[in-house]
């Protein structure tokens, strides 16, 4: 199909296509692609889908209609086709329901900003989608709207940072190698987790059947305990040894791979609206790690081909994770370090400041399989040749929470807490609350003057 396109029959198809009914449409997508061309059309599809949030979208048997989805399907950039599996027959039933169901998932908002078209250096377009319509991760407004989604809203005062402090002599000076550090747990609940899982297990499947490009994924040999985890790249090829090719450590700038799945740029989309990563430095890149039980990774600082903040997503088991500035190899995937932490799934982890650039981390043998997800920005300096910045990720904002907001958690806690109103002749000091003794927030005309009280003539607070 896409290698039509590049024949320079696109024009053909496409006046050709013009012609066709929604039936006959039908039918020939019910003739069977192989499975990039199916993974192709369906990210097409959905792409079109997306791009009409805020209008009304219907598929309707108007020929005008269908030819304008097809049209607008086409002036998508082809990628060059890779057919290495076996014809995929899909029934005009089975298409019908996959129409349906697509139309039920555009309800749910998408991601913020439209779709654009493929980088040049990708090989297919990656689409990670979950067997259900499970409503896409991100569900903030469209650009430009300044009220978002209310649920967004609550979860987003619900996130709780965590900062850690570790003191160590470096050089004589008494440092923080823990400055920076930062753990937002719950950022993704259990649906998303398992919608991210699902992408994770496709891309793995992709990468087997060789439907990834070759520096795109990595699965070594495992020829010892703790060595041999999964390794997905996407936006640059990163080496963690001199290669081969002799190509040292770092960003591989004349190798290319896939570029980042969309339900990855929602991910991104969500960190930074959130305020977890900075709208300053926006991930184009990452590592997706898959930890069989035992697999580790050794002490190490990230590459400075990379600029700070990065974060690291963590799915399906909780592990530990070593910090220090003098991390020890015990044994093979066992490790010593002066200070641990836990990390939840569904959390994310920052590393900046001393975090990310005094102190080494690691990851002892994992208790169970787990994924992480390591998002990154590269350095401008060392962006691969045949890198193009994607437009999705580009002007991304913070959510903007008032300071004074409180998500309904807190206003039911607060109410709990203050269980007496009292009143006053002449509405004097009707706000006042009732406060255990542990706190010191004082609000405006909170207690009377001194001797406005006396104790023979103050009144009894009723229960509210």
């Amino acid at each position: 199909m896409a290698m039509m396109m590049e024949d320079g029959h696109g024009q053909d198809l496409t006046s050709l296509a013009r012609t066709l009914e929604r039936d006959q449409i039908l039918e020939v997508l019910s003739g069977g692609f192989c499975c990039s061309c199916q993974l192709l059309l369906e990210s097409r599809i959905r792409t079109l889908l997306n791009k009409k949030v805020g209008e009304e979208v219907s598929f309707s048997s108007d020929d005008d209609n269908s030819s304008a989805q097809l049209k607008s399907m086409d002036a998508q950039t082809p990628s060059p086709c890779q057919c290495v599996d076996e014809p995929i027959v899909l029934s005009s039933e089975n298409t019908t329901e996959s129409f349906d169901k697509m139309l039920d998932q555009q309800e749910c908002t998408p991601i913020q900003t439209p779709y654009h078209t493929t980088p040049v250096h990708s090989s297919i377009q990656i689409e990670c989608t979950s067997n259900s319509s499970s409503p896409m991760l991100f569900a903030g407004a469209k650009s430009g709207d300044s009220l978002e989604d209310p649920n967004e809203h609550n979860r987003v005062l619900q996130v709780r940072r965590q900062n850690f402090v570790h003191i160590e002599y470096i050089h004589g000076r008494r440092i923080n190698v823990l400055q920076g550090l930062e753990l937002h747990p719950r950022v993704f609940d259990a649906e998303e987790q398992k919608q991210i899982i699902e992408c994770v297990y496709n891309l793995q499947r992709m990468g087997k059947r060789g439907q990834l490009r070759e520096r795109t994924y990595s699965e070594p040999r495992k020829w010892m305990r703790g060595k041999g985890r999964v390794t997905i790249q996407f936006g640059c090829c990163y080496n963690y040894a001199v290669d081969k090719k002799g190509n040292a450590p770092g960003i591989v700038r004349d190798e290319d791979v896939d570029p980042l799945p969309p339900l990855f740029k929602q991910m991104i989309n969500r960190m930074v609206r959130w305020r977890i990563l900075p709208s300053s430095c926006i991930p184009d890149s990452c590592i997706v790690n898959i930890y069989d039980e035992g697999d580790c990774i050794p002490p190490h600082i990230d590459h400075h081909d990379f600029v700070r903040p990065f974060c690291t997503v963590s799915l399906l088991a909780e592990c530990n994770i070593l910090f220090g500035s003098n991390l020890k190899v015990v044994g093979p995937g066992e490790f010593s370090g002066p200070y641990s932490i836990r990390l939840p799934v569904g959390s994310v982890l920052l590393l900046d400041g001393n975090a990310a650039n005094v102190a080494k981390h690691c990851i002892p043998g994992v208790p169970a399989r787990r994924i992480s997800i390591t998002f990154r920005k590269m350095d401008s300096s060392k962006l691969p040749h045949n890198f193009f910045h994607d437009p999705e990720l580009q002007g991304i904002k913070p959510y903007a929470v008032s300071p004074f907001a409180k998500s309904k958690t807190q206003q039911d806690q607060r109410e709990k807490h203050y269980s007496y109103l009292p009143t006053r002749n002449r509405g004097e000091f009707k706000n006042a609350k009732k406060r255990n003794r542990n706190s010191f927030l004082l609000e405006k005309d909170e207690f009377s003057p001194p001797g406005r009280f006396s104790s023979g003539k103050r009144r009894i607070f009723n229960r509210r």
